[in-house]
C-alpha cells in the first residue's frame, strides 16, 4: 500500500467499504492514516458515516462540509500536500464515475509532486448496472481518468451483491475482471470477498473486506 491510494469507480461499485476497510487494515498495522471523502456527488453511502468507528481506530477523517446534516452543499476543502507528509496513508475516496472524478481533478497537480508514492485503484463490480461489460466498464474508467485528469495504477475486482454475495459470484466474475485488465493494460491487484469467505475464491490476492457499508434497508 502506497502513502496515497485514490478509489474511484461506478456508483454503488463498494468503493467507500473498500476505502473504510483499507482504512481500518493501516491503523491496525500501526500506522496513521487519513480518510478523505471526496464524494460531493451521492449523500447516502459516505465515509462521513463512519465518525465513530474512525475515532475509535484514530483515523483522521476530512468529509464535505455539511456531511452528516440535512443540507447536501458540494463543499470541500482540504491541503492535500500537508496530509501526504503528515500521515502514514492517506486514502481518498471519490464519488461516482466521472461526476465524482471532477473533484479530484482539482487536485491534480498537487497530487503530481506525490506520483511516485500514489495508486489510483478501479473498483469494478460486474453486477451494477452499466458496468456488467467489460467493454462499458473501460469506457468508464477512461472517463474518470479524463475528469481526474490521473491515471489508474491498478484494478480492485468488488463485484458483489451486497448480502447475497457468494463465492459463486465472485469466481464467476474473474474473466471480466481479467478482461478490464487486459484491454486496458492495468494491473488487477485485488480481488475482494466477505469475511469468512476468502478460502472458497478462486482468485490470487484475495483481499476479505468488512461490511461497514450497508443499505438504509439493512441497518
Amino acid at each position: 500500500m502506497k502513502k496515497i491510494t485514490i478509489i474511484t469507480g461506478h456508483y454503488g461499485s463498494g468503493k467507500t467499504n473498500f476505502s473504510v476497510n483499507l482504512a481500518v487494515k493501516a491503523a491496525a498495522e500501526g500506522k496513521s492514516a487519513a480518510i478523505v471523502d471526496l464524494d460531493l456527488v451521492n449523500p447516502y453511502f459516505r465515509t462521513a458515516d463512519f465518525k465513530q468507528l474512525f475515532e475509535e481506530k484514530g483515523i483522521k477523517m476530512i468529509a464535505p462540509d455539511f456531511a452528516n446534516s440535512n443540507l447536501d452543499v458540494p463543499s470541500i476543502q482540504f491541503d492535500v500536500e500537508q496530509l501526504a507528509v503528515s500521515e502514514d496513508c492517506l486514502i481518498i475516496d471519490v464519488g461516482g464515475d466521472d461526476a465524482g472524478a471532477v473533484a479530484l481533478g482539482r487536485y491534480a497537480e498537487a497530487l503530481s509532486a506525490f506520483s511516485s508514492d500514489i495508486d489510483m485503484l478501479y473498483v469494478v463490480n460486474q453486477r451494477r448496472t452499466l458496468t456488467a461489460s467489460v467493454e462499458d466498464t473501460v469506457q468508464l474508467m477512461y472517463e474518470i481518468e479524463t475528469a481526474a485528469r490521473m491515471k489508474h495504477t491498478a484494478i480492485i475486482n468488488n463485484t458483489n451483491l451486497g448480502c447475497e454475495t457468494t463465492a459463486d459470484i465472485i469466481n464467476a466474475s474473474a474473466d471480466f475482471a481479467a478482461g478490464i485488465s487486459e484491454k486496458t493494460g492495468v494491473p488487477l491487484a485485488f480481488t475482494t470477498c466477505p469475511e469468512g469467505i476468502e478460502d472458497s475464491i478462486k482468485a490470487d490476492n484475495v483481499f476479505p473486506v468488512k461490511i461497514y457499508v450497508k443499505p438504509i434497508w439493512e441497518l
